[in-house]
């Protein structure tokens, strides 16, 4: 479904959890990290839409969440050529977006990356609010600047985190990991990592912990859904 100039309607997601952190996925078979994003059906509008894409790609229903805000007007970014099918050559033009920010009033094992057949994400972590572009397959850059700009005068004042330099990056339930790898015990990605208190933490299902998305910026963005 395109409208008149070549975009598809489509919405995109903003996560955050109760330290004003932001969801980030990692495109299943890839190694370009995103927010959840998906395309407006037929008869669905916007808040419908993203409804359907927050389950559909985090498992999440409209109970573990609070609707905060979203984008006054749609935002739109271009596809490259050589990223679009040849048979939509000439008149699909690329995406417009309506991003909604969401605070979870869930839990984080309420998460699931495996509540479909075909799932979006193959990991996934929290990150500080200003997330690091550079990850993010480049002709999307500019709307995520757009939108997470728009969108930070309703991020909840809680942790002052958020406002921190795009460049400073958390690493998702941390604690405890270097600790158990310095004391010679598993890797890091293969047991749960530890909690902020001490206490062992069961990640969510279909989650994996990546520690640090900025080791691999050699993406292939050619397997990257548009």
């Amino acid at each position: 479904m395109l409208d008149r100039d070549g975009f598809r309607p489509n919405v995109g997601i903003i996560l955050l959890n109760q330290r004003s952190q932001v969801f980030w996925g990692k495109r299943i078979r890839t190694h370009s990290w995103q927010f959840p994003q998906g395309g407006i059906d037929r008869g669905e509008n916007p808040e419908q839409a993203m409804f359907r894409e927050l389950h559909e790609e985090v498992g999440l229903m409209p109970q573990h969440v609070h609707v905060l805000a979203r984008t006054r007007d749609w935002l739109r970014y271009e596809v490259p050529d050589r990223f679009i099918r040849r048979d939509a050559r000439g008149h699909y033009k690329g995406q417009k977006q309506i991003w909604f920010l969401l605070q979870l009033v869930g839990h984080d094992w309420d998460l699931n990356l495996r509540a479909t057949d075909h799932p979006e994400f193959d990991a996934w972590r929290w990150n500080d609010y200003w997330v690091p572009l550079d990850v993010v397959v480049e002709f999307k850059r500019g709307v995520y600047e757009m939108a997470l700009t728009e969108l930070s005068r309703f991020v909840p004042r809680f942790d002052s985190r958020y406002e921190s330099r795009p460049d400073h990056r958390n690493r998702y339930l941390r604690g405890g990991l270097h600790q158990r790898d310095q004391a010679g015990g598993h890797p890091a990605d293969s047991e749960p990592p530890t909690g902020r208190f001490g206490a062992s933490y069961e990640l969510p299902p279909g989650a994996t912990f990546e520690p640090d998305p900025q080791t691999s910026l050699d993406a292939d963005t050619r397997t990257t859904k548009t």
